[in-house]
């Protein structure tokens, strides 16, 4: 068979298996690597030591795999139904987050049960790296079954050394937002990434054109004004970085901005035009909400270590630690205290809604225009 037939047959197994998108790139250095590495030397990386870590790698998909030829890109789609206002409040102690605001506790119980901090929607369902690594280890099993010459393959989700998005957008499934996200079509952003590097030849997609026009909303939208300009993301700034990936303290000056977010972000997907009539995922797994869209301030500023692992089991959301979230929490509280209870909601400002995000798309915060 040619690598045409292979491609047609790798298509059809990727959407048959739950895939909502698939595309296929030749395993050649990324473009755009001198960006990449002027980014890093700017420092916009911030505390993610990793991504300065053999850059070459990163850039380069064929390292990952001997005799690597072609990279199978692949995009699920994780947009699931809001919560409903009585799942908003997760079970943290173990007793009900409603246990808190009983009638007997007092108005200032009552009070301090109602502030409840955001959580990104990556996070919410069962732990993304799990599902796409599944979905990717059948891909390779039944390709198996129906290509007849021997490959090998290596499936990464997020953590591999690989600039992800970069490739999703040569593999012709997006393009690169200037909030430096794939977008597309049909479908928006909030999706996760996925790849086969594969020494199997096959032939490759064309990459789609960028449908962002004029629209600066993304850009405009963010809170901490992480987008020094389109398609430029200085991960120190952003919200899901700040609350997920960054270990330390985070500076009095970028507190404000970070709102009512206690986990990632979703201010520059919510405001995205492209994500206006996004469907809702389908996939089991997605769909089943593991943590809620808020959780009480409260309970998190007292986490202790079983209830945080009761609170992020099975969830991407472990990527965290316990104090961080307890450090979010007092940020958040302290934040809306400032706005003296007026309604404070970042996510409200000119929205309905890191990557993930870093890992958001994923789960990580969003590491320069094409990598992550």
């Amino acid at each position: 068979m040619t690598p045409a037939m292979h491609s047609q047959i790798v298509k059809r197994l990727a959407r048959s298996i739950g895939f909502d998108r698939v595309g296929i790139t030749h395993a050649d250095p990324v473009g755009r690597a001198a960006y990449y590495r002027d980014w890093l030397a700017a420092g916009r990386h911030g505390s993610m030591g990793y991504l300065a870590r053999n850059p070459e790698q990163r850039l380069d998909p064929a390292q990952l795999l001997p005799g690597a030829r072609s990279v199978i890109c692949v995009a699920l789609n994780y947009l699931a139904s809001a919560n409903s206002a009585a799942a908003t409040a997760a079970d943290v102690s173990g007793g009900g987050a409603a246990a808190a605001a009983q009638p007997n506790d007092g108005e200032a119980a009552v009070q301090r049960a109602a502030a409840f901090g955001r959580v990104a929607r990556y996070a919410r369902a069962d732990d993304y790296h799990e599902v796409l690594h599944e979905m990717l280890a059948a891909l390779i099993d039944a390709m198996r079954g129906e290509i007849g010459v021997p490959f090998d393959a290596r499936p990464c989700v997020d953590t591999a050394p690989i600039v992800e998005r970069e490739l999703a957008a040569r593999a012709g499934i997006g393009w690169i937002g200037k909030n430096t996200l794939v977008l597309i079509p049909r479908l928006g952003s909030y999706v996760f990434l996925g790849e086969l590097v594969t020494t199997l030849a096959l032939e490759p997609d064309a990459p789609l054109p960028d449908h962002c026009g004029s629209c600066t909303r993304c850009l405009d939208a963010c809170p901490t004004n992480a987008f020094p300009g389109p398609y430029r993301m200085d991960a120190t700034r952003c919200i899901s970085y700040l609350t997920i990936e960054h270990r330390g303290e985070i500076a009095p000056q970028m507190e404000p901005g970070i709102g009512d977010w206690v986990y990632g972000c979703d201010v520059c997907q919510e405001v995205c035009p492209h994500n206006t009539r996004a469907p809702a995922t389908v996939h089991p797994r997605l769909l089943t909400q593991r943590l809620p869209e808020r959780v009480p301030l409260e309970e998190l500023e007292s986490l202790g270590s079983a209830a945080y692992r009761r609170l992020t089991a099975g969830t991407a959301a472990r990527r965290a630690g316990r104090r961080m979230w307890q450090r979010n929490a007092r940020i958040v509280r302290r934040n809306l205290a400032a706005a003296d209870g007026g309604g404070f909601l970042s996510g409200n400002a000119g929205a309905s809604g890191p990557r993930d995000s870093l890992h958001r798309q994923a789960g990580a915060p969003p590491q320069t225009p094409p990598p992550r």
